[in-house]
């Protein structure tokens, strides 16, 4: 009886089977999206419609990707899955194109140039730098280590004006004075740089400081040295200049050169005298470092040709020349070279009035026993550095 009423029912309704049908069809469209989306498609496709549709939705997850990655650099960190991301849509387009991808260096991909403008990165460090204000404090990898009223301090805020230098604006006299607070209170002191950028400071006692070229080899043999060099007769009145602005008892520069007037030998332990024997220190140096890795820059010539020094310094940096002619003017008033531009702000900077200081009236007799008694450490000097200084013209 049961089995009668059974077999008299009817068949399953065409609904049913249509229903499963779409059911099917739309789980195997799922399941192909999601082989798609994992990077495994190919260019031949049993449904060409759907392979369409993949890669329309395909090409709205790229942009979506790319949406994240500028969000994403915006606030300072790489996305995780960052180059996973970039090498999935390289690999899709060339399988789209029949090709097989080859091993290759990744790009850098850098952000657009309208965020790099408002974060205020120089589009050299775009893309592999981190965000403004963020860097690291280094000890130094070039230092001015001379010489005293030679014209360090010209030549440091001149330099300062190069993007890719970062200098310390004072004196740390750390290889001459603080030596001992050590190499961390050292790198405390220098500003913070960023990838590319170099770290310098100057202190022009280094140069006649016995201790300083070991000191300074131990922290690093590749340190780079930049000497600024003058007449060291004009240096030697120049350096008394000073010390009689702020000791205005001080015996006269004629009694203080001489250890005798009337035999005319020269003190050559007061140091404006023997801070301008070069070649005695240079000697010093050259145990630690070989000449290649010391510049000599012409205090004369940093006066009258700025530009072209600047040059000379950029080139043995390994730095561009971005410093050039039209970032000076020649102050009449002062005598020499001031910046049109300082480093930080838009307006004309010169050295302030402790520079250029009238020098006083110096016997005639006493500058020509000077030259006489500097002449053979000059030419000594010239020997040895391959530059003619023409202090003895």
């Amino acid at each position: 009886m049961a089995f009668s009423r059974i077999s008299k029912l009817d068949p399953p309704s065409r609904g049913i089977f249509r229903k499963a049908a779409v059911m099917l069809c739309s789980l195997l469209t799922s399941l192909f999206l999601l082989h798609c989306l994992t990077d495994r498609c190919g260019t031949t496709s049993p449904v060409k419609a759907s392979s369409s549709r993949a890669a329309g939705l395909l090409e709205d997850v790229r942009s979506q990707r790319t949406k994240r990655l500028v969000y994403e650099w915006t606030a300072g960190s790489e996305p995780a899955g960052y180059g996973a991301a970039r090498r999935s849509s390289r690999v899709l387009t060339d399988e789209r194109a029949g090709q097989v991808p080859e091993p290759r260096e990744e790009p850098l991909i850098l952000p657009p140039p309208d965020l790099v403008a408002s974060r205020k990165v120089s589009p050299r460090f775009a893309g592999k730098l981190s965000p403004l204000g963020e860097g690291s404090k280094k000890l130094p990898q070039a230092l001015i280590i001379g010489v005293k009223k030679g014209g360090t301090r010209a030549l440091l805020e001149f330099l300062r004006v190069h993007p890719d230098i970062r200098a310390v604006g004072a004196e740390p006299h750390f290889f001459d004075r603080n030596y001992e607070n050590g190499l961390d209170w050292y790198r405390e002191l220098m500003p913070k740089t960023l990838e590319g950028q170099i770290t310098m400071e100057k202190t022009p006692s280094y140069f006649v400081t016995r201790e300083a070229p070991a000191r300074i080899s131990a922290m690093s043999r590749d340190t780079k040295l930049i000497v600024v060099v003058r007449d060291p007769v004009t240096r030697a009145i120049s350096d008394y200049t000073q010390t009689l602005s702020k000791k205005p008892d001080i015996p006269s520069f004629e009694s203080l050169t001489f250890k005798n007037r009337t035999t005319g030998l020269i003190d050559t332990s007061w140091s404006a005298i023997q801070i301008g024997i070069y070649a005695k220190h240079l000697d010093n140096w050259l145990q630690y470092f070989p000449m290649g890795q010391i510049l000599f820059v012409s205090g004369e010539r940093l006066i009258s040709d700025p530009a072209g020094e600047l040059g000379r310094v950029q080139d043995f940096l390994g730095l561009k020349r971005i410093i050039t002619d039209k970032h000076f003017y020649f102050n009449q008033t002062k005598g020499f070279p001031c910046l049109k531009k300082a480093e930080g702000s838009s307006k004309p900077h010169c050295l302030g009035k402790t520079k250029g200081r009238t020098h006083p009236n110096i016997d005639p007799e006493v500058v020509q026993r000077l030259r006489d008694f500097y002449r053979p450490f000059n030419m000594k000097f010239y020997q040895m550095t391959g530059r003619f200084f023409g202090w003895d013209d």
